[in-house]
């Protein structure tokens, strides 16, 4: 009786082997890469010690970037009242220390911090049931509603004057705030905005920030798999209202006032320009964005003061245009058709 040759199954292909599988696994790993901004801060508090209140300033609407491309980059949450969140911190951080009730820093940008994700908790729970333009819309109605509140309640806030002269206590007791040499404005800040990255960083690449991502890529599919898509996004919402308002109560702290602009339609489209600029969804986009568009708006100024912005529209115009997701996406896609060994099509 003849056998006949039974067909070997191939062995399956390992994770280590899978190339995919791979890139999945170690995308989380930091890289020699990421230290080149962190480099670059430590290097210009030496080599520029009369731009470190420029700089303290780049470092907090960085933050506040990285905020938004939370929501926004990662989730698809469509948002053009952020500044709610900001002005949340800072009027948290403004009233705590002109009423004297606390001055603290740290503490005092915890409370802020949690104060803006109960805000954003809030009206997550009420804003998240819609999406695209009516979505659009109450975002910025829930920034405004806190700005005419901020306005209303002059004896607290000091209305459209704000909160002048705030009185900060010295960090670990020691530091103290000097805004003539903003020393320790800036390493106190680079501190906060380093934190505050890894947190994000770690949120991005955990199972909820993929999640996130299948979210913002096909939000019919994570419906169908059984993903529960509304608390996440609530939850998202309400992570990248924190971190805005740990940014807002640094502006407050390192400003040492808190007014009405906290809570402005310009710096909610300022730092959706800047998510735009740099690339939204890549973490470091926000880095390059907010480098970019600062420097941009300084140089701009100093050449045509009363029309800086046209320069500046001229360049979103053509990033819109010819570079996919900012200058980071430009970037990858120039490394990758200029990169070494890549084969010829």
């Amino acid at each position: 009786m003849s056998t006949e040759a039974i067909p070997t199954v191939p062995a399956k292909v390992g994770h280590a082997q899978d190339p995919a599988a791979r890139a999945l696994v170690g995308r989380h790993r930091l890289r020699w890469w990421e230290s080149l901004p962190w480099l670059a801060a430590v290097g210009f508090y030496f080599a520029f010690p009369n731009y470190l209140g420029f700089g303290t300033s780049l470092m907090i609407t960085i933050l506040f970037a990285l905020s938004l491309d939370l929501a926004l980059g990662y989730a698809g949450i469509i948002t053009l009242g952020h500044a709610a969140f900001f002005g949340a911190g800072a009027y948290t951080v403004g009233l705590l220390a002109f009423h004297n009730v606390w001055t603290e820093p740290i503490t005092s940008l915890i409370l802020a911090g949690v104060a803006a994700a109960a805000i954003g908790l809030a009206s997550g729970l009420v804003l998240l049931r819609t999406r695209g333009l009516t979505l659009l819309m109450l975002t910025l109605c829930t920034m405004a509603l806190l700005q005419d509140a901020a306005n209303m309640g002059h004896d607290y806030t000091g209305g459209f004057d704000g909160l002048p002269s705030l009185d900060i206590a010295p960090v670990f007791g020691v530091f103290e705030f000097n805004p003539l040499y903003p020393d320790t404005q800036y390493l106190y800040t680079l501190a906060i905005l380093c934190a505050c990255f890894l947190f994000i960083r770690t949120v991005v690449y955990s199972p909820f920030g993929q999640s996130l991502t299948g979210i913002r890529e096909n939000l019919l599919r994570m419906h169908a798999i059984g993903a529960p898509v509304r608390r996440r996004l609530v939850v998202c919402y309400a992570m990248s209202a924190a971190f805005a308002g740990v940014a807002g109560g640094l502006w407050a702290q390192t400003n040492a006032y808190v007014n009405l602009s906290a809570l402005d339609l310009d710096r909610a489209a300022t730092v959706l320009i800047i998510l735009i600029l740099g690339g939204y969804g890549r973490l470091y986009g926000a880095f390059l964005g907010a480098g970019a568009y600062m420097v941009l708006e300084h140089f701009l100024a100093l050449l045509y003061p009363t029309a800086w912005q046209l320069g500046l529209g001229l360049l979103l115009v053509i990033v819109a245009l010819y570079a996919r997701n900012g200058i980071l996406g430009l970037s990858e896609l120039l490394w990758r058709r200029n990169r070494p060994g890549r084969s010829m099509p």
